[in-house]
């Protein structure tokens, strides 16, 4: 069996080629998200909005770096902190900071009801608020090592304010990572909404990397090519400042936008 595609040009392309593997992702990322089959995932019991394999490149991601604290902004259900606190707990270290601007009653209860619950810290609020930053801030040691991760509203102020907030707080070559820039690259699904091509986390992170030189893509996360999290994967290439220094400064003053 050797099925046709056919490219924009109408063009017939081997689907076994770079281009035919590039256009079958493509087309399989749009009818899983029109599905709405990244709904259908659990993690130990808990709902995980995510694609199969971004749940494979974050466990890759947390084994390799080793840190202490993974702060996540957007908890949902609960399922990607469950997912986060359970490396943690083979690690036999660290704990997880999620914050969402609302955390539903039954989300709550059951994180909180989880075998993995104490190594989950939950805080309620914007994570562009001033005084929820400087709530994580506090709880971050000098001396840990920190992983961050965006996954809460999706618009592109909200994102680069996400990430020049919390930036600091994220250790030499350890990651932030910013979930579903995907929303970017689905203009062609029949309920796309025309404000997606640009306002969404891709673009945040292209501005985002032209505004500071000590961050870089990892495209190595993204080799598997199906995801919801394009070029979502930024390692800091140095520190610039001494640990306790990113712990004490000034947050960035936050940019106007969704909440």
């Amino acid at each position: 069996m050797n099925p046709k595609l056919v490219n924009d040009k109408g063009e017939i392309i081997d689907p076994y080629s770079p281009e035919g593997l590039k256009a079958l992702t493509r087309l399989w990322t749009n009818v899983f998200v029109h599905n709405r089959l990244m709904y259908e995932p659990t993690w130990l019991g808990i709902p995980i909005i995510q694609f199969p394999c971004d749940l494979l490149m974050m466990q890759e991601l947390i084994w390799k770096i080793r840190p202490d604290v993974i702060v996540e902004t957007g908890i949902a259900h609960g399922g990607s902190a469950i997912l986060y606190a359970s490396i943690l707990e083979l690690l036999g270290k660290g704990r997880v900071i999620g914050i969402d601007v609302e955390i539903r009653k039954y989300n709550r209860l059951a994180i909180n009801s989880h075998p993995l619950s104490h190594r989950i810290e939950l805080i309620e609020g914007s994570s562009i608020d001033a005084g929820i930053v400087g709530e994580v801030r506090k709880r971050i040691h000098k001396d840990e090592k920190v992983l961050v991760t965006f996954d809460s509203n999706h618009s592109f102020s909200h994102v680069l304010s996400e990430m020049e907030l919390y930036a600091p707080l994220v250790s030499a070559d350890s990651y932030m990572v910013v979930m579903d820039g995907t929303l970017g690259l689905l203009q062609d699904l029949p309920n796309s909404k025309p404000e997606w091509s640009e306002d969404n986390p891709l673009r945040a992170i292209h501005a985002f990397l032209e505004r500071y030189q000590d961050w870089e893509i990892d495209p190595y996360y993204n080799r598997m090519l199906i995801t919801s999290n394009p070029d979502a994967f930024l390692r800091r290439r140095k520190q610039s400042v001494s640990a306790e220094s990113r712990l004490s400064a000034k947050p960035a003053a936050r940019r106007t936008g969704k909440k």
